[in-house]
């Protein structure tokens, strides 16, 4: 599949194109290519196993080996390690959160650095996650998984990266959390910021979501667009039981 298909190179914020990705002698990704524009939220579906965190683990140059291109606003990352990366503009959320649970939730808010402008503030943070104002002086231990989540995904905002890479960000977590993490996306998504997707709850993502790309075995098999979902429900529920 020839992700240019997708549309002009020239758009896209993250381009991937012909991706191997290793880690050790476990060959993950076969060849994976893809686009994602300015303001777009595109997910990333398939079972488990299929490679999808791998895939944004190979963005941020966290596997062992990579071949094939990678472009970030036009940049080659492939030789780059991940700080640089995320010098470019990239947030990367992954399914651990890896907020630091001894501090409290303003002391995790103040901690990450700027890597470009545009960062949310501390009051912007809190009027878009009302639950983490009311816990600004908690400790992280003390934090829901969901506001847990919240916290994670907020640390990133402070940095202003502008574009987001989120691993299975719904995770074990209630319903009410639920919609108001897709209010949270759908805020994001207008004042422009760029976002890849791994979610394993697909009713959360298809509301959201501009395009989906479906993997198998490390390959993108299909690409779904917002409107054609309701045509192609039963290719969908073939590949992800949805």
């Amino acid at each position: 599949m020839n992700a240019a298909t997708s549309g002009a190179v020239t758009t896209a914020k993250l381009h991937i194109q012909n991706l191997h990705a290793y880690y050790g002698e476990s060959h993950i990704l076969h060849g994976l290519s893809l686009i994602v524009r300015q303001g777009e939220l595109v997910t990333l579906l398939g079972r488990n196993g299929a490679g999808r965190t791998t895939a944004l683990r190979a963005i941020m140059n966290m596997v062992g080996r990579r071949i094939g291109t990678i472009l970030i606003n036009g940049v080659e990352t492939l030789s780059m390690p991940a700080h640089r990366i995320a010098h470019l503009g990239v947030g990367y959320c992954p399914e651990e959160r890896g907020i630091f649970a001894s501090l409290t939730v303003e002391e995790n808010l103040l901690l990450p650095p700027a890597i470009q402008p545009g960062g949310m503030s501390v009051d912007e943070i809190y009027t878009m996650f009302p639950n983490l104002a009311e816990r600004r002086r908690s400790q992280g231990t003390r934090l829901s998984g969901g506001e847990q989540q919240m916290l994670a995904l907020a640390r990133i905002l402070r940095t202003g990266a502008d574009i987001l890479l989120l691993d299975e960000i719904t995770e074990g977590l209630a319903p009410v959390i639920v919609r108001r993490l897709a209010e949270v996306l759908e805020q994001l998504k207008r004042r422009g910021l760029t976002i890849l997707l791994v979610e394993q709850n697909f009713r959360f993502a298809a509301p959201l979501a501009d395009r989906h790309y479906l993997l198998e075995h490390g390959r993108i098999v299909e690409e779904v667009f917002a409107h054609e979902l309701d045509t192609k429900s039963s290719m969908l529920n073939a590949y992800l039981g949805v």
